[in-house]
């Protein structure tokens, strides 16, 4: 089976059922399945075959859900694109994906237009559960970003596991605010909805001054979303919160460490405990707080059906419990490999194992805590950021000498990224920023730019930066 007989739920086994509110509209299973049938046969009449790569650059809207899906009926590699980047970034991106079309904001309506001109009938094409269905850049600590291949498997597997572990049915209502670029709202919102046959409104973005307003308004019962989200929601008056409560079954947060006195706070102001996860792009949801039993402040859970962890020492050894060690995963969400590169593959895995460069602990009771990356990578709102990729674009100002990129904690975002530098002659602190928000996406912009007469250094000349000042 590949991902459309999932779908097919809904599509088919729901054609006449809401399915879902966008911009004031809304559309039943069937009339989505006829969309993306349309814009999969206007996909292959602009000669788009298996194994193709299209390219998305778009906010949160009912026709990235179209060519999503035409994607999928034909076997078609979606590889949606942050639209927080820029040039820069999105060059890398094109360059290495190789796309046959790149769909964003000025050209879509165009796409739209020519598709509503196609039959309605959905192509067929022979697929299996291995054959890729997208490509997620995922943000790593050195180097450029890798495209993640992940397969109808991989994304029927994690689809499957989330419906059955977090009692996901018709019946719900869900509120969706996360980007589709996203693994979060992509490889979790979308799959979630499609196949459990339930009412979704999809938000073009999360906006705090109306949180509360669209809440009340549409009554969702299911809700994803990341930990600043939360640190906003808090701001909602209690009465309204309260209101949003009586009608919630689950909120999840994921993408970032939660709080634990974020959950606190919400669970008083909400009456709803979050239930916090873990996942990562090449491997979708993997450790999950149960449904049903003690969602434990500060804990990701117990690993998902089908999902094996191990927490391993630098040197391969099982640690005991309460001791720390590398988080390294096997099971049928894991992805197939990175994009064109095979020695990044090679290096991921140990003897089948997918090494996540996490750092965890687990309880004597089974519950996963993390406790940091090995890495140096930053998370910010919920969105990756590799502190080379900065440096590096520092580095090429005639003003900057060295650069040294860190994450800092952050009460809203978790973490935000901060810049120390050696400069050969001074340059202001706006005049920094500006050029930064030029080159790269706004959360990837230094919230400080912090001056030193040099780097710390050890004797191999590496930067030591937990030896920079706070």
């Amino acid at each position: 089976m590949n991902l459309t007989h999932l779908f097919d739920l809904s599509l088919i086994g729901r054609r006449d059922a809401p399915a879902l509110e966008f911009g004031g509209r809304t559309f039943t299973f069937g009339e989505i399945d006829a969309r993306s049938n349309r814009m999969a046969r206007l996909l292959r009449a602009r000669g788009f075959e298996t194994g193709d790569r299209l390219c998305v650059y778009l906010a949160n809207c009912v026709e990235m859900i179209d060519l999503y899906l035409a994607c999928v009926k034909l076997g078609v590699i979606f590889v949606p694109i942050n639209i927080l980047y820029r040039d820069r970034e999105m060059g890398h991106i094109l360059s290495d994906a190789e796309p046959k079309s790149v769909i964003n904001a000025e050209n879509v309506a165009e796409w739209t237009d020519a598709a509503t001109a196609m039959p309605d009938e959905r192509p067929t094409t022979a697929l299996d559960g291995d054959s890729p269905a997208g490509i997620i850049y995922t943000s790593g600590t050195t180097g450029v970003s890798k495209g993640a291949v992940l397969t109808h498997n991989n994304f029927a597997a994690n689809t499957v596991n989330l419906l059955a572990c977090w009692q996901i049915t018709a019946t719900d209502r869900f509120l969706l605010a996360l980007p589709l670029f996203h693994i979060h709202g992509l490889g979790n919102g979308l799959h979630c909805w499609l196949a459990s046959g339930c009412l979704m409104r999809l938000e073009e973005r999360f906006d705090h001054r109306t949180a509360a307003s669209v809440f009340l308004d549409f009554r969702p019962t299911l809700f994803f979303g990341v930990p600043t989200i939360y640190t906003r929601l808090l701001d909602v008056p209690a009465d309204a919160a309260r209101a949003i409560g009586q009608a919630m079954r689950l909120f999840v947060s994921g993408s970032a460490p939660l709080p634990a006195q974020v959950l606190e706070d919400f669970r008083r102001l909400f009456g709803h405990t979050i239930l916090e996860r873990y996942g990562m792009s090449e491997t979708f949801m993997n450790i999950s707080n149960p449904y049903t039993g003690e969602r434990r402040p500060g804990s990701v859970g117990l690993p998902l059906p089908g999902v094996s962890v191990r927490l391993l020492s630098p040197d391969l050894q099982p640690v005991a419990d309460g001791q720390t060690g590398e988080v390294y995963l096997k099971g049928s969400n894991i992805f197939a490999g990175y994009w064109r590169r095979e020695q990044a593959t090679h290096d991921a895995f140990v003897d089948g194992w997918f090494r996540t460069g996490d750092l965890a602990t687990r309880s004597p009771d089974g519950y996963y805590t993390l406790s940091g990356r090995k890495s140096d990578l930053i998370i910010s709102g919920g969105f990756n950021i590799y502190p080379r990729e900065i440096e590096e674009f520092l580095q090429e100002l005639d003003e900057v000498t060295e650069a040294a990129v860190v994450g800092r904690a952050d009460a809203l975002r978790g973490e935000v990224p901060v810049a120390y530098l050696v400069l050969n002659r001074e340059v202001s602190d706006d005049l920094l920023e500006e050029r930064c928000r030029r080159e790269l996406a706004s959360f990837k912009v230094p919230r400080a730019f912090v001056r030193l007469d040099k780097l710390p250094r050890n004797a191999m000349g590496k930067i030591q930066k937990h030896l920079l000042p706070q």
